[in-house]
């Protein structure tokens, strides 16, 4: 396997150990402890956690249908706002940090520049599960007026596609708040131009 290879977001299980020198001074399970943790670095952890609860209500209710312990119009009338708030923020949030986030960040630190170069491909591979997940759960809504079989059959399309989305954003937010996070822990939002 090559270096890109195992860097690709659905390959990865981590960033590269030469991408983690301030993830390794500054322990996740150290950072609500440290006093440049208000501001920037709260935030972008309470918008990741609104993802990965968002990702969970969407895969939970995906599951209650299937296994039928919700009605047709009952997913419908649940999940299409929820989708489309998912959907979207996600790709604004992605928008605002490769546009201003990702370059204020690599010029503050330039040893972490390669690793917003990975996160933004990410927000490439990102958007093309976006666009999958909002093809097959529009299919999917369209056939909850159809027979039994056709509600199956899309039911599972986007179950798939929402799986392979949410794993990538889990994969994403993790290794985005590793390098983003310690380093604003260490310059504070001030000196990054961000505060």
């Amino acid at each position: 396997m090559t270096d890109s290879t195992i860097l690709e977001l659905e390959r990865r299980n981590a960033l590269p150990d030469d991408l983690r020198f301030l993830a390794e001074k500054y322990p996740r399970n150290d950072w609500q402890a440290h006093s440049n943790i208000h501001g920037m670095a709260n935030m972008w952890l309470q918008r990741h956690d609104m993802f990965r609860e968002l990702g969970g209500i969407l895969t939970a209710a995906i599951a209650d249908y299937r296994e039928e312990r919700t009605t047709a119009p009952e997913f419908a009338q649940f999940f299409a706002p929820r989708l489309n708030f998912f959907l979207g923020n996600l790709d604004g949030h992605h928008n605002v940090e490769d546009h201003h986030y990702f370059p204020v960040f690599a010029r503050a630190e330039p040893r972490l520049k390669r690793g917003f170069d990975i996160l933004d491909l990410d927000h490439h591979t990102i958007h093309e599960g976006l666009e999958a997940n909002a093809e097959t759960a529009n299919a999917f809504l369209k056939a909850l007026h159809g027979d039994n079989d056709a509600q199956r059959r899309a039911a599972d399309l986007y179950a798939d596609a929402n799986t392979r989305l949410v794993a990538m954003l889990d994969r994403h937010l993790a290794d985005e708040e590793d390098l983003i996070i310690p380093l604003i822990l260490e310059k504070g939002d001030r000196a990054l131009g961000v505060g």
